[in-house]
């Protein structure tokens, strides 16, 4: 499913964020990416959606050796993933219906296609009555909805939450997190970076820790393990 070979990389002003990473996902894990700031998460998501390229290694995601995908490849790519950020980045002028169905119409989707599947979606996430609305009407338990009906509604192999229950409330993070393993549960791997260590000891899913840019654990029902 995803799969790092002896992944580094180093940026231009001569630091190393990852150094010598050796991780495999199965397809259907649920994986919390824990660690201190700047021990490197942030790169990892970045690689795994090639924004950025790695310095040394290779990174296999179903099967594609990324690290030799084209630029006019990247968005094939990427239509195998989702993603959540903590900031929602939900286009303030389009409704929830719309914000969804955008994503949909980015591939090309039949209209009949998008009518069937974005109510199915929006009835998935608790948000039918929303469909209307526009994101500044919306709690924000309610905008990162969204931005999770988004993520899923092209059946993506793989969902990477970054952050995502960063500006919630404990409450509204939780139902989050539920919301989530929910979609796990359908099948679709989840990759989440976060600091939330309630939520990480908690679900006692698997876990990866970074430090300095290196794996230090990689527990199957972990805890967080760090003081923030």
């Amino acid at each position: 499913m995803i799969e790092l070979v002896n992944v580094t990389k180093q940026y231009l002003n001569g630091m190393t964020a990852l150094s010598n990473i050796n991780i495999k996902i199965d397809k259907g894990d649920f994986v919390f990416l824990v660690g201190p700031s700047g021990a490197g998460k942030s790169t990892f998501i970045k690689l795994l959606l090639k924004e950025v390229d790695p310095t040394e290694g290779k990174i296999i995601i179903e099967g594609i050796d990324t690290t030799k995908l084209s630029r006019r490849k990247v968005p094939q790519l990427r239509r195998k993933m989702g993603v959540v950020f903590q900031d929602f980045r939900l286009l303030p002028n389009k409704t929830v219906y719309e914000n969804v169905a955008f994503a949909m119409e980015i591939i090309e989707a039949h209209p009949k296609e998008i009518r069937r599947q974005v109510p199915m979606i929006l009835s998935m996430v608790g948000l039918s009555d929303k469909s209307k609305m526009y994101p500044d009407q919306l709690s924000g338990g309610e905008q990162q909805r969204v931005s999770i009906a988004r993520a899923i509604v092209n059946n993506p192999a793989v969902l990477i939450a970054d952050e995502p229950t960063g500006n919630l409330d404990p409450d509204t993070a939780w139902e989050i997190m539920k919301l989530l393993k929910q979609i796990n549960r359908r099948g679709t791997t989840v990759v989440m970076a976060t600091h939330a260590k309630e939520i990480v000891d908690v679900m006692q899913q698997r876990v990866i820790a970074l430090e300095n840019g290196r794996i230090v654990r990689d527990d199957r029902k972990g805890v967080y393990g760090y003081e923030d």
